[in-house]
């Protein structure tokens, strides 16, 4: 069994003893500065010259170069893409990191596959709220918290974990929970969701809505009965308070009764398969070297298949229909 943490095993008081430099002040990075802030951790915001770096200004922090922010801190939250994290870490966080500061991220990934490589005698920390940015910040409003990911991968001080709990209490994730996993463990789970799960699920609805709308139905219904409405995510919700199955009780028994009965036409699928082959290349690093390869390389695969992506039907379709009924115009 994993370990959950809670509020009870952190010292939130070790933060009033550290600076913090937020490096990335996108989605999550506002989100986690404003919720340590208002738990009374000294931040400050190392970000380029963009508008997020205005939006900290206009927030109240302070706010400096990247290689300034990692300079005058004792912890760095390094909250920036994974794409692009590696070469700000060598250009302007590893030159500037102490003997006994501690370093965070929200992703295992660079870590675990080896992009960046911190000193030894820095504490290494992971955590990674499951929650968008604005998620973050609403629950940390609210009081409910949100479940995150923790991990220490190099404890240099003595007191990694101690330094890893009290930022995971002063963003607010301890109110509901921390699961301690592996820098390994997290990114593996992560790739394997948008790699296995989300293209799976993507391809039944598309299915579902090609099959619908060729057999006549309209299409505004179509996507709204699918997931324009939003039913969707309360759904969702559903699953994540009540249970995977207990939430069919939310339905009706005519709802369950077809769920049930003709989900079992579908066993005969073979996910299984694919599914292992994904998790296989993830697992023996085959899927980073692809990517860093692509990344390397002009991103030239990357963009055939976003404009491959951007060219499917769906996206006609759902423009017409998002304009006829006014969604997001």
């Amino acid at each position: 069994m994993a370990t959950v943490y809670r509020e009870a095993d952190a010292h939130p008081d070790l933060l009033t003893e550290r600076t913090i430099a937020i490096v990335g002040f996108g989605n999550q990075g506002r989100a986690q500065a404003l919720n340590l802030r208002d738990s009374g951790a000294k931040v400050i915001v190392g970000n380029i010259d963009d508008n997020y770096r205005a939006q900290a200004i206009e927030d109240g922090f302070e706010v400096f170069s990247i290689a300034e922010a990692v300079e005058a801190a004792d912890v760095v939250m390094l909250l920036l893409p994974d794409e692009i994290a590696p070469e700000v870490y060598t250009r302007d966080i590893a030159s500037h990191l102490r003997a006994g500061d501690a370093i965070s991220f929200a992703s295992g990934y660079n870590v675990h596959y080896e992009h960046i490589v911190c000193p030894e005698d820095v504490d290494v920390v992971l955590l990674a709220p499951r929650m968008i940015g604005r998620g973050v910040r609403d629950l940390y409003l609210s009081g409910d918290g949100f479940f995150s990911f923790v991990g220490v991968h190099q404890d240099a001080s003595g007191g990694a974990r101690d330094v890893m709990l009290a930022l995971a209490s002063g963003i607010g994730t301890l109110r509901k929970g921390a699961v301690d996993v592996s820098f390994q463990v997290e990114t593996e789970l992560d790739l394997f969701n948008e790699q296995g799960f989300g293209p799976a699920f993507g391809r039944v609805l598309l299915t579902s809505i090609d099959t619908l709308i060729k057999a006549g139905y309209p299409k505004e219904a179509v996507l709204l009965e699918f997931y324009l409405s939003g039913e969707m995510s309360y759904i969702f919700q559903a699953m994540a308070e009540m249970g995977l199955i207990e939430q069919l009780d939310a339905h009706s028994q005519t709802s369950q009764y077809g769920a049930i009965s003709r989900g079992m036409r579908f066993l005969g699928i073979n996910l299984k398969r694919p599914m292992r082959k994904i998790l296989d290349n993830i697992r023996r690093g085959k899927f980073a070297r692809e990517w860093n390869f692509e990344q390397r390389t002009g991103k030239v695969r990357f963009r055939l298949l976003r404009a491959l992506a951007k060219r499917q039907p769906i996206g006609k379709i759902e423009k017409e229909v998002r304009k006829e009924l006014g969604i997001g115009a």
